[in-house]
């Protein structure tokens, strides 16, 4: 196995730790590492069902906790490897195995088929969608139709050619990237003042995406950035200011002496150490150009084909467009993509804890480096 392989975050502060002291600083300066073990003291009726759920008893007695806090960003994530073995009252949840889609989901496949035989409204874009005020644009792949339920004022939806939600090609994937940034810029055209863009893409029912047909959508806000954003704009300007050094520029070299970094041209694909949920993975550049088409697809092939990953979430940050005020200058193209986790779940993979303290996450983002650099071999 290799050496990403073998390392693991339970293994984190031992890696910080035997790092160069000026690599270590440069984490020490973006994370904030803490780990904890957790005890519990089960009675010795449950120890038959304890070891038979998780392992071991001992697994359950003592449970080595490891929190991450970006000092930057302000975000945080607490990671317990052992509670991806907790009891969840569902029996679909309990079949998702990596890179087993129709176990996820039976019938899931059937289901896609049936909706494209019959046709849905994304099947027939041109009388079934509206328009946007400046019209139609048409990609290779794609076109676009203005969203019935906007998010704001210019919100348009990228319709993909391809029905089935989880295939795309490299060259499908540019072609969606290029035709959301063309409709950006026919918004800007026909307002000036929607300057600020936001490429979103919901990948079926457990990522928020009401219809099935595969599609992405596009924003274009007025007057400031998107809230995360522009913290995260602030975070680096504050970050620059008190260190004289690029905050992405940091954050691409830490986790590349950690092990936790795949190179695809000028992109950075990152597997995050504060995800916000399961399998988090950034992809960082300095221009939207086929380097960052090829990392997106990469990542997304990874997360679908090797990881089994069925819905997800995928994001792109970018500077607004035109000339602005606010300084912009160092600020990259990111991408941020994240599993939702089994179809079939009736969980929810969100709590009180991710929506007002911090994350918990159960994937190992070592496991997620080396599905990436596996997948590229």
């Amino acid at each position: 196995m290799s050496q990403i392989g073998e390392q693991s975050i339970t293994g984190l502060a031992g890696l910080v730790a035997a790092l160069p002291t000026l690599d270590r600083a440069r984490f020490e300066r973006i994370f904030q590492l803490n780990v904890a073990e957790g005890q519990a003291v089960p009675p010795q009726a449950m120890e038959g069902w304890l070891a038979k759920q998780f392992g071991s008893i001992d697994a359950v007695r003592r449970q080595q906790i490891v929190r991450v806090t970006n000092r930057v960003t302000r975000e945080a994530t607490l990671f317990n490897p052992l509670r991806a073995k907790r009891p969840i009252e569902t029996a679909a949840a309990a079949q998702q195995t990596p890179g087993s889609r129709e176990r996820d989901q039976p019938g899931l496949e059937d289901m896609i088929r049936r909706k494209a035989e019959a046709g849905c409204s994304f099947c027939r874009p041109l009388t079934e969608t509206p328009a946007d005020l400046f019209g139609r644009l048409r990609g290779q792949h794609a076109s676009t139709a203005s969203n019935v339920a906007k998010y704001d004022a210019w919100h348009g939806v990228i319709i993909f050619d391809e029905h089935h939600p989880l295939r795309f090609t490299a060259e499908q994937v540019a072609d969606y990237l290029d035709l959301a940034q063309k409709w950006a810029q026919q918004a800007y055209r026909a307002d000036p003042e929607a300057r600020y863009p936001l490429f979103i893409w919901n990948c079926l029912w457990r990522s928020g995406s009401s219809i099935l047909h595969g599609h992405a959508q596009m924003v274009v806000g007025r007057g400031i950035h998107f809230a995360q954003i522009e913290a995260w704009r602030q975070a680096a300007r504050r970050y620059r200011a008190a260190h004289r050094a690029g905050y992405f520029d940091d954050l691409i070299a830490v986790q590349r002496t950690l092990g936790l970094a795949e190179e695809c041209g000028s992109a950075a694909i990152l597997p995050s150490l504060t995800p916000i949920k399961e399998k988090e993975t950034h992809i960082v550049a300095p221009r939207l150009d086929g380097d960052l088409a090829a990392a997106v697809y990469h990542t997304l092939h990874t997360f679908v084909e090797r990881l089994g990953v069925c819905s997800f979430n995928l994001a792109l940050y970018q500077p607004p467009l035109g000339q602005m005020e606010e300084e912009w200058e160092g600020f990259p193209f990111i991408v941020r993509l994240v599993d939702r986790g089994p179809l079939g779940s009736n969980t929810s993979d969100l709590g009180a804890m991710e929506l007002f303290a911090e994350s918990v996450v159960v994937t190992d983002p070592y496991q997620v480096a080396e599905a990436l650099r596996e997948h590229g071999d």
